[in-house]
């Protein structure tokens, strides 16, 4: 095991992986950017190291700025968590050359499967469907005009490289892809350095189902089940939950065999997750693959018993998974809301500055994950995710009203937050029936009747 790990990250998620790092006696470095001084997992923290000026390029995407913390605290590896430099292939090939253990996949699992258009034809090879698309890079306008057209319209732009839903256009003519396609090269180029795209059928209305994953080094491959992301604004989940209401047991073993094979084929270590669409007759089709923890990972662990974060470090450490597929029981419902500094009343701007009065809810079932406190000041440098509202019940229906509840209590003044907008999706007849699909919240906002 470790004796002491980096924490590559801030906010919520660097508090969570503090945490399982203290549960597996393993000794915690924070690093923190000069704006995030007073941030809570500087505290929670064993040790912590400045590396940078607020802005995140001069800060936690600083590589030599963090590696040069973990060579000055004597640590022996570093967890990068979500976003930031969780799946930069360079950045775990660095940590590999200075003999610090990445808490991730390798360099190569990474790197194959942030190429999208690689991650596309390696799945295909190891057995997994998917839509009806480009199989190489599109270079020109023209290229993808002709493309778009033997596909049918509509279709979707997206980066190679891409994440996050940047670089992501939809188009339903030519006009819009003529209009789109430069737009989505120059947002690819300024978010991820590589400005190539592809395409890709655009289903109307599927569901977004993710499986996770954890693989040891010894060829060992296990899922947990699926979560249903399919509750998106912009391509960005803001409500998962678990299993999902449309997933019954003899489908979710058929989907998970069939992950679990091609994760095998890949040759790849760590926990992970692999991402479908699901149309309207049932059909699920390949999209991409997360080489790290997923934001939603909480709501697994509330269903599954498993903790993922220390499950990652302990693969990382090289020891076999703990667990065993058949051991593997799925256990009630779970929900998720992610509660961010944005004003749904104002076409969701962000909302930030000092926290005058914070309250979380609390109770049986009820999971709060934050960085948050009464006195913290939110900086506008980072993304506006503030917390996580995890809710548990025996069934669907109870994790529903567990959250409600929860929402209910949250009060974080004067900031604005999307927890009362989240009350009112979870309400939603249609929602609470589980007859949602990833073009939900659009049709909400717009006042057009979900089917």
């Amino acid at each position: 095991m470790f004796s002491k790990v980096l924490v590559a990250n801030r906010g919520e998620i660097a508090i969570r992986i503090i945490r399982a790092c203290k549960e597996l006696g393993v000794r915690t470095v924070a690093v923190y950017s000069e704006a995030d001084k007073n941030s809570l997992h500087v505290e929670f923290a064993d040790e912590a190291v400045c590396i940078g000026k607020a802005p995140a390029s001069e800060s936690y995407l600083n590589i030599s700025s963090i590696i040069s913390a973990a060579e000055v605290t004597d640590s022996d590896a570093i967890h990068p968590g979500y976003g930031f430099l969780a799946e930069n292939a360079y950045f775990a090939e660095i940590c590999e050359s200075c003999g610090i253990k990445f808490i991730g996949p390798t360099s190569k699992n990474i790197r194959l499967m942030g190429d999208k258009i690689k991650a596309r034809e390696v799945m295909k090879k190891a057995g997994l469907p998917l839509i009806p698309g480009s199989k190489a890079a599109v270079k020109t306008k023209e290229e993808a005009l002709s493309l778009a057209n033997k596909l049918g319209y509509p279709v979707i732009l997206k980066a190679k490289a891409g994440g996050g839903g940047k670089g992501m256009r939809i188009c339903h003519s030519d006009v819009r892809l003529i209009g789109a396609f430069m737009t989505a090269q120059s947002e690819a180029e300024a978010s991820f350095g590589d400005s190539e795209l592809y395409i890709e059928k655009f289903l109307n209305y599927p569901r977004h189902i993710e499986v996770q994953i954890a693989a040891d080094n010894f060829g060992n491959v296990i899922h947990l089940g699926e979560r249903d992301c399919s509750i998106q604004r912009r391509h960005q989940k803001l409500i998962e939950e678990a299993p999902s209401p449309v997933i019954n047991g003899k489908l979710r073993e058929k989907l998970g065999k069939m992950t679990t094979e091609a994760i095998k084929a890949i040759g790849y270590r760590s926990v992970g997750t692999v991402e479908f669409l699901m149309d309207e007759k049932g059909n699920f089709y390949f999209i991409e693959m997360n080489t790290r923890i997923q934001v939603e990972h909480p709501v697994t662990e509330e269903i599954t018993g498993i903790d993922l974060v220390k499950l990652q470090i302990l693969i990382a450490a090289g020891e076999k998974l703990p667990i065993k597929q058949q051991n593997i029981k799925i256990s009630g419902s779970a929900i998720e809301c992610r509660i961010n500094a944005e004003d749904p009343e104002n076409n969701f701007l962000p909302s930030c500055g000092n926290v005058e009065f914070c309250y979380f809810p609390g109770g049986k079932d009820i999971r709060v994950d934050t960085h948050l406190y009464s006195g913290y000041v939110i900086p506008p440098y980072y993304d506006s995710l503030l917390a996580k509202i995890i809710a548990k019940g025996e069934n669907r229906e109870e994790a529903l009203k567990k959250m409600d509840r929860a929402l209910s209590e949250i009060r974080i003044e004067p900031i604005k937050t999307t927890a009362p907008f989240y009350r009112k999706i979870i309400n939603h007849p249609n929602f609470k029936k589980g007859k949602y699909h990833t073009g939900f919240i659009n049709q909400f906002l717009e006042g057009v009747e979900n089917e």
